[in-house]
């Protein structure tokens, strides 16, 4: 039976990932892509995929269920960000449709894996409404933050807010900074994850102050990631479960902050598969259940 996911916290069940052989495909399609993907530099394949190893062996050991996306000629280097497609919810997933062009096919590929799958959708982004995964954040189980910025727009919102409408309390519109420009991903999950039910990682200087105040104000315990550890993706932070949570490499302040609030870090190193496509743990993998 679908449990569903309507937290960034509980214990994850089933996730879903996508690994670099299907997303990356080889080095020379690399070399063809990473600059129309706008990466930071070329990725190495043969490093990529032992980086990955490391990554998906933390995860089989504390996940139950691993599904792992099919190779597609209507995906790029991106999809193995397998987190920004779709958000799901206690109902079932919704299909989102990306506010970068070049990761729109990504959402038909993934609604055809889930039926494929019998994981329920409950609904899709229609019109001109555009949002990436990585700017819906679960507060809590009756609670959505929505990044408003270059991802994600007001029709988007409008419509995700009228799908959840029956199972949630509360929408909170977070105006995302203008940061980059707009080549660059800037997500609301790049400046918090939510590591416990109160307890988050946030890079505080790209946050709007009603924001930062109102999680304070919920008793959620803030952890500072210094600027160049931000730049390091040392703000993504996926948790497992409660307190148990997987970093970037090269994080020592953060991981240290972590470990002094009573959390287990698991760290893989991901200059490859991460830091160079701006993607950290969490837009590497896509929960479907928590419990």
């Amino acid at each position: 039976m679908f449990q569903g996911s309507q937290s960034m916290v509980k214990k994850m069940k089933t996730v879903i990932i996508k690994h670099p052989r299907e997303a990356f495909i080889s080095q020379a399609h690399l070399e063809e892509s990473w600059k129309t993907f706008n990466y930071t530099d070329r990725p190495d394949w043969d490093k990529a995929l032992h980086e990955y190893e490391k990554f998906e062996a933390i995860l089989q050991e504390h996940v139950e269920n691993v599904l792992h996306l099919p190779q597609s000629d209507k995906t790029g280097l991106d999809s193995i960000y397998a987190h920004d497609p779709v958000k799901f919810t206690s109902q079932g997933a919704i299909i989102l449709k990306s506010g970068k062009e070049l990761r729109q096919g990504e959402a038909e590929v993934y609604k055809d894996f889930l039926q494929a799958n019998n994981i329920p959708i409950l609904g899709q982004l229609t019109g001109d409404a555009r949002s990436d995964g990585g700017d819906l954040v679960w507060l809590d189980e009756k609670t959505l933050a929505i990044g408003l910025g270059f991802r994600t727009n007001q029709a988007a919102i409008a419509q995700i807010t009228e799908m959840v409408k029956d199972f949630t309390e509360e929408i909170i519109v977070v105006p995302l900074p203008y940061d980059r420009g707009p080549a660059e991903c800037l997500h609301l999950m790049s400046i918090i994850s939510m590591v416990d039910h109160d307890l988050a990682v946030v890079y505080s200087k790209l946050m709007p102050v009603f924001f930062r105040q109102l999680l304070i104000d919920r008793g959620i315990e803030l952890i500072e990631v210094p600027d160049n550890e931000y730049d390091n993706l040392g703000s993504n932070v996926l948790a497992l479960a409660p307190r148990l949570c997987m970093v970037v490499a090269g994080n020592p302040i953060t991981k240290e902050l972590l470990q002094k609030a009573g959390a287990t870090v698991y760290e893989y190193a991901g200059h490859e598969i991460s830091y160079k496509g701006t993607g950290g743990p969490t837009c590497l993998t896509s929960p479907v259940e928590r419990v």
